[in-house]
């Protein structure tokens, strides 16, 4: 019987042994850091989520550097021996990849927002130059490289505040960018050719005033067409009794120069002729006397100076005519006018009218200002 008990007594102690050593082992054995690598993943994609790979770029990378090396290193521990597994170096690049995910994230929402007013403000700035082409030159002679030009300004600014208003803030940033420099670039190309048009302006507002004085002087009447706001007035004893928009030469910046440039006279002139029906290819027309002296004199003095090719004519024939309404500016250097408003310019205009063509009678101030 004691031979039994001893032998349990063995037995029990054995087995305690065992598990106390299996304890031991259990407690000394290296476990790999999972709540830390659990939460530097969540942290990772948090910031994936908010855009950070876009917008912390720097930042997002390199804690995805440190979680990718927290992984590696974790592999190659699990391929070594139990006892002989260290996870240090894990737990440090998964907390140093947690902290920086975060910081990335905060970034990306800073950036995020820093760039969306930015461009926010870009916009409305790019669509008021893009208002401010469309308003003052809209009309103006340009050439087709410079119109495709603004037709792809104002395209990529369509294209970047779709992405803007979807969030897409680097794509529209690219876009807008791009519409800034060719609509920005022909806008202020466009205002310096305008101010050098209006160095003639004193000489409009002589012309202009004199026109109104002689009327109310007279107590007749005096037609104003003023090129730049397309408008062609009507005075009578020296007051505005009618306004009409006026179609003019397509090419109709600057005074005319010869025959066939496509640009409306500027000067004082008088009706000479007027004539209806079959008289006329436009309805009506009153006929103006251009060239006067110092439209003759002017063309002489650039031919000498060989500032037009020798071949040039100074042409003639501009009219006050019908046919308008069309919106555009479409003559050879005539002023059109609806039937309707050249039937009763016509009733009231006699031989000897006075029509003074001007390229604004106001001044670019105030007209940049409006």
């Amino acid at each position: 019987m004691r031979k039994i008990l001893r032998w349990l007594i063995f037995i029990l102690s054995t087995a305690a042994l065992i598990w106390l050593v299996i304890l031991l082992l259990i407690h000394i054995t290296p476990l790999p850091p999972e709540d830390e690598m659990t939460y530097a993943r969540q942290t990772l994609s948090e910031a994936g989520r908010g855009k950070a790979d876009t917008y912390s770029k720097k930042l997002y990378s390199e804690a995805k550097a440190d979680y990718d090396s927290a992984m590696a290193i974790w592999r190659r521990e699990n391929k070594r021996f139990l006892f002989f597994r260290h996870y240090e170096k894990v737990e440090t690049y998964a907390k140093l990849s947690a902290k920086t995910a975060n910081q990335a994230n905060e970034s990306s929402e800073t950036n995020s927002s820093t760039l969306k007013i930015r461009l926010k403000d870009k916009i409305d700035s790019i669509t008021k130059t893009a208002y401010n082409i469309n308003k003052f030159f809209g009309r103006y002679p340009m050439p087709t490289e410079i119109r495709n030009r603004i037709s792809k300004g104002n395209f990529l600014l369509q294209e970047g505040e779709v992405a803007y208003n979807k969030g897409q803030y680097l794509p529209a940033n690219t876009k807008i960018t791009e519409s800034e420099y060719l609509l920005t670039g022909v806008y202020d190309n466009a205002i310096a050719e305008l101010k050098d048009y209006f160095k003639s302006f004193s000489t409009w507002k002589q012309w202009t005033q004199s026109a109104i004085d002689e009327s109310k002087k007279s107590r007749s009447y005096s037609i104003i067409v003023d090129k730049f706001s397309r408008k062609c007035y009507v005075y009578l004893r020296g007051e505005k009794k009618y306004e009409f928009e006026a179609e003019l030469g397509r090419n109709w910046v600057g005074d005319k120069r010869r025959m066939g440039d496509l640009a409306t006279p500027e000067g004082n002139y008088k009706i000479v002729n007027k004539f209806h029906g079959k008289e006329t290819e436009y309805y009506k027309s009153l006929s103006l006397d251009y060239p006067n002296a110092r439209d003759k004199e002017r063309f002489q003095d650039e031919m000498s100076k060989g500032t037009l090719p020798a071949w040039a004519k100074i042409g003639g024939g501009i009219e006050i005519h019908g046919g308008g309404g069309k919106g555009v500016d479409w003559t050879e250097g005539c002023i059109a006018l609806t039937d309707s408003e050249i039937d009763l310019v016509y009733n009231i205009a006699k031989v000897g009218t006075p029509v003074t063509i001007v390229g604004s009678i106001k001044n670019i101030s105030q007209i940049l200002d409006n």
